[in-house]
């Protein structure tokens, strides 16, 4: 059974756009299905955004990608999943707040490397969310 796992907006650019050393182990995980990555349509949606923001464009050009490419990598791995209530914790960022939100609901590894969420790590403990910035170099199966 895959662990759940919900990914904010600059880990998927590391994943897919910048080629960020730190998301290797992510990608392969996601490769071999170690993860259920779940997401809504809203974090999909800003994810289309940012693809079109102006600092992001020269790195899509660099690696001769465009925005479509990088959704099909989203669609490709991540499950939609319609919106879950609103998690009992508030982030300081609104527009984290989804990615809380759906945490919570499913129990789920928060990756991220914001730090509105990642200050946040000891309450999501609480929840059953462990939130960190990248996976290690070796995830043990659990």
């Amino acid at each position: 059974m895959s662990r759940p796992l919900v990914v904010d907006t600059n880990i998927v650019l590391d994943l897919w756009v910048f080629a960020d050393d730190a998301a290797r182990p992510l990608r392969e995980a996601l490769l071999r299905s170690e993860f259920s990555w779940w997401a809504t349509s809203a974090m999909r949606d800003e994810l289309a955004r940012v693809l079109h923001y102006p600092r992001i464009a020269p790195r899509l050009a660099f690696y001769k990608l465009q925005p479509p490419h990088v959704l099909d990598h989203f669609d490709r791995h991540a499950t939609l999943v319609e919106p879950p209530p609103r998690a009992p914790l508030r982030c300081s960022d609104p527009d984290d707040q989804k990615f809380i939100d759906l945490a919570v609901a499913r129990q789920a590894l928060l990756l991220s490397k914001d730090r509105a969420v990642l200050s946040m790590t000891k309450r999501l403990t609480a929840w059953s969310v462990q939130a960190q910035p990248a996976l290690p170099a070796f995830t043990p199966a659990p």
